[in-house]
């Protein structure tokens, strides 16, 4: 772990909450409502989340799996999402929500047209802007548990 963490103290805890009481509290607000308020398919959902898991190198993002009324999504589905672009276990949604993260994460700037035509047939407004914040969360939320160390005690509450 990158941060000293008093002892007695949850790691978690302490740095998104204690640390930084006027910041930390509402990021992690931010991030749960990613998967409290969702409108988005689990495996959309799982394979942008997953996606960005794999970039971002957070170990218990890789190991975590969203649960809606009892489902997840298949075993598989991880090694799936590593080969989006040839897999024949996705729809066209959920390949593009794989694409989207992906480029989302490396190569914003490359979003170009022929992308957004191909988003736009298949996602409303709402859905691209919901999967953008989803995106731009997991990025920035598990890459900062990553950087600090925190990603191999990081525990998510119960929602």
């Amino acid at each position: 772990m990158n941060i000293d963490i008093p002892d007695g103290k949850d790691p978690i805890g302490y740095v998104w909450g204690e640390m930084v009481p006027g910041i930390g509290p509402a990021a992690a607000g931010f991030s749960l409502s990613v998967y409290e308020h969702t409108t988005l398919g689990l495996r959309e959902f799982e394979a942008a989340r997953l996606r960005i898991a794999q970039i971002n190198g957070c170990l218990f993002c890789l190991d975590w799996r969203t649960e809606r009324d009892g489902q997840k999504v298949e075993e598989e589905f991880a090694d799936a999402v590593t080969h989006w672009r040839t897999t024949e276990a996705f729809d066209e949604r959920t390949r593009l929500a794989a694409e989207y993260a992906e480029r989302y994460a490396l190569d914003h700037h490359g979003l170009d047209d022929e992308f957004w035509a191909r988003m736009t047939a298949h996602y409303d407004q709402r859905e691209i802007v919901e999967l953008s914040m989803s995106i731009g969360a997991w990025l920035a939320f598990g890459r900062l548990n990553h950087v600090l160390g925190l990603d191999a005690v990081c525990v998510l509450p119960g929602h």
